[in-house]
């Protein structure tokens, strides 16, 4: 027995090839098809632009310009903080020759573009050169979703159906980013606003990726570079919808082991399709080498933050935006799209790759949350479910409208049905899309457009007037009212020499739960996002001590609590900004000597659960504890044993340490106490090395160690094997494609035999 293969059958282009294509007798006008997509990217376009929702009332003029193509600052939740990444690419990074680097304005210095995503980060850097920075950022935004209609018109085409059959259900599948039920598992309107509009570009990419790959099985091509190349970009722009799309066209890789062939052929067709499968994956693996392979090598030695994930159990309802596999609004869609599943089965449509890629991700939904995994939220794979029934839904109008279509002779009337048909989803988007709209309006009329711009400008201004320094601001929820919660960590973006000691890209920093610790002990009501860290109540006693081993220089308060809390511990106002208020911190100096000698962790449990339990003791914060160091420091098994083995250093109050460089990627200092370690205050990362002393050494809670051979010491952030074996790669792959497509040209222009 032959089992048919998991992929469309029938060419584009032959409108009446077989069972596997919907049965349109007669032609289907190219115009109707480019107009039908046109439909929802233009909704989406007025939808993300401000312009519709000015269209229908939502308080601002129909004749003012579109907030997309105002030149202002995004917003809204994460957004507002996003903006400050490809500033440091384009100011800093690019101009020395780094794509990959270090930047010292978030969590006492952090690895950029170690663990984010580059391609949106480039590509709006590049759209700066002929567009304001604001305009810029916003259009790279809203790319994956003005994208996706014409994406997954060609997704469901190359799976063999009709140009009929394919609008209609390309058109389906690109509304269900009108689903308005969740706000931060990635691909619909308001994630991409809240600030996962990397997911998005990665998931117009993808869907793109699997419908190539499917449409080169069918063609029996071994090798198409291009399919390749949008694995590469996908994965540039996500991880999770690259493992998505990998695992769904495993079975075309597995297909020659997992089927039995009686027909020679299609074991021949088998073989080279999963040929052609795996070129992609090399292909793709090469293209993106230069940044994948330093993440995985980090991501596999810890270089991450657990954020404690609790994973969504919830099978139906909103779950408070949080994402559940049947919210309300969808289940008119899945319950067509179960039909229209059912149908293209049993019609004969070789649609097991769609089936497999719609359902996998459900399957995975439930199972990471019975093995209750934290470092992955397990509803980021839900979208992968939504937009796979929408398109079975949208296969179930476009065969049923195909049927009432061979009705008919003539092409006008067919494609009048197509139209109604069209018209009706739109206006079913366009029904529930009313909170969307004023979403779309708190984000891109950005934090200038704000009520209470004034105030936070004011702040900004005061705080560029004030000597540089990192500064450490009260984490409060209403903070929002300035356009995100996370507002004040722009101190950078807006005044340089001042640093956010809270950043954003929480799980890419290893000092991220300790600012989250500090961040609770200097606030009234803060964020407390990491699940599973002893958060205690406000106690600037612990939160000047732990913000003193960071070298932070100011704290700024927003409450009247905060602001009561640090005056009754003796903080020194030096400023306000109304409501805000400047306080300077304790001065600490950003390399200390050590007062005993470092103790070395050798017990069971991981370094990040230790740090903590030794950042919780501060009264002993002076006996430091280390991940790794010279034979002859102690080991302990347990932190409390520090306190039993110390070793004082004599000479310690001779000792200082003054430093005389401090930039992104070198930080050097001049020591009188050569031999004594040294703790020098920013983040650790083993891209670090050391000139003039031994180490560098991870030091709890997430800074570094090391032991001065020479009265001048410095650290350089440099690149090491992970690197330039990557770029070693894309490069290779690079001049690989560049030939392939020089011979493949000309070929094509040499005369045949």
């Amino acid at each position: 027995m032959t089992i048919p293969p998991l992929y469309g059958v029938d060419e584009p282009g032959d409108e009446n090839a077989g069972a596997g294509v919907e049965r349109v007798s007669g032609y289907v006008s190219k115009c109707f098809v480019v107009g039908a997509i046109a439909a929802p990217t233009l909704l989406i376009v007025f939808a993300v632009s401000g312009l519709l929702g000015q269209l229908i009332g939502d308080g601002g003029s129909v004749w003012r310009v579109p907030y997309l193509f105002e030149a202002t600052t995004p917003t809204g939740s994460d957004m507002g903080a996003h903006v400050l990444l490809p500033k440091i690419l384009m100011e800093d990074l690019l101009p020395s020759g780094r794509l990959l680097g270090w930047s010292m304005d978030w969590s006492a210095g952090f690895p950029v573009m170690y663990f984010y995503f580059p391609l949106p980060a480039v590509a709006i850097v590049l759209l700066d050169l002929v567009l304001p920075y604001g305009v810029a950022f916003k259009l790279v935004v809203v790319a994956g979703l003005i994208i996706l209609p014409t994406v997954s018109y060609l997704f469901v085409r190359y799976f063999g159906f009709s140009r009929f059959v394919a609008v209609l259900a390309g058109v389906a599948g690109s509304l269900f980013v009108f689903m308005a039920s969740y706000i931060n598992l990635g691909a619909n309107i308001i994630s991409t606003l809240i600030g996962e509009f990397s997911y998005g570009w990665s998931f117009a990419l993808s869907i793109l990726y699997v419908g190539l790959v499917v449409r080169n099985y069918r063609r029996n091509t071994m090798f198409d570079p291009w399919a390749g190349v949008v694995l590469g970009l996908t994965a540039m722009s996500h991880v999770i919808t690259t493992i998505v799309v990998v695992v769904a066209t495993l079975p075309l890789l597995l297909a020659p082991i997992v089927q039995r062939f009686d027909v020679r052929e299609n074991e021949g067709q088998a073989i080279r399709g999963a040929v052609g499968v795996l070129w992609t994956y090399v292909v793709g693996f090469g293209v993106s080498a230069f940044w994948s392979i330093a993440l995985g090598v980090n991501v596999l030695k810890g270089m991450t933050t657990d954020m404690g994930w609790v994973q969504a159990t919830a099978v139906v309802g909103d779950n408070g935006g949080f994402g559940s596999p049947i919210p309300a609004e969808f289940v008119p869609v899945f319950v067509i799209g179960m039909i229209g599943m059912v149908w293209t089965l049993t019609r004969g449509d070789r649609v097991g790759i769609l089936v497999w890629m719609t359902l996998f991700p459900l399957a995975g939904y439930f199972t990471i949350a019975q093995f209750g995994l934290t470092v992955f939220y397990n509803a980021r794979l839900l979208p992968y479910w939504f937009f796979g029934m929408h398109i079975f839904a949208g296969l179930t109008v476009g065969l049923t409208a195909s049927a009432l279509a061979d009705r008919f002779a003539h092409v006008a009337r067919k494609s009048l049905i197509g139209i109604v048909a069209i018209t009706i989803m739109i206006i079913g988007a366009v029904v529930s899309m009313q909170n969307l709209l004023g979403t779309v309006k708190w984000t891109f009329e950005g934090y200038e457009n704000k009520q209470v711009w004034n105030e936070y400008e004011n702040l900004m201004r005061t705080m560029d007037e004030l000597p540089d320094g990192r500064v450490m601001w009260e984490a409060n929820v209403d903070i929002n009212r300035y356009g995100s919660s996370i507002a004040l960590m722009l101190f950078p973006f807006w005044s340089d020499g001042h640093p956010s000691m809270s950043g954003l890209f929480y799980e890419g920093s290893l000092t991220t739960p300790f600012d989250f610790l500090n961040a609770a002990e200097v606030s009234h009501r803060p964020f407390n996002r990491i699940a599973g860290l002893d958060y205690g109540e406000m106690d600037f006693g612990r939160g000047v001590r732990h913000l003193g081993l960071y070298d932070v220089a100011y704290y700024v308060s927003y409450t009247e609590e905060a602001t009561v809390s640090a005056l009754a511990f003796g903080l020194e106002p030096i400023s306000e900004a109304p409501p805000w208020t400047i306080f300077a911190l304790p001065s600490t100096g950003r390399v200390d000597v050590a007062t005993y000698e470092p103790v070395v962790w050798a017990g069971e449990g991981s370094f990040v659960d230790a740090a903590l339990e030794w950042y919780d003791d501060v009264e002993n914060l002076d006996v430091w504890l280390v991940e790794e160091g010279p034979p002859e420091w102690v080991r302990v098994t347990s932190v409390t044993a520090r306190l039993k083995v110390p070793r004082p250093y004599p000479d310690r109050l001779t000792g200082t340490a003054m430093v005389t460089t401090f930039e992104d990627h070198t930080v050097s200092f001049k020591t009188d106490a050569v031999g004594i370690p040294h703790l020098v205050k920013v983040s650790y990362f083993p891209n670090w090395t050391v000139t003039g002393g031994s180490g560098v050494y991870r030091a709890a809670p997430s800074l570094m160690v090391v032991v001065p051979e020479d009265e001048n010491v410095s650290l350089t952030f440099e690149n090491r094997w992970v690197e330039n074996l990557g770029l070693a790669i894309t490069a290779v792959t690079l001049v690989g494609l560049g030939s392939y497509a020089t011979v493949t040209s000309r070929r094509s222009r040499s005369p045949s035999p």
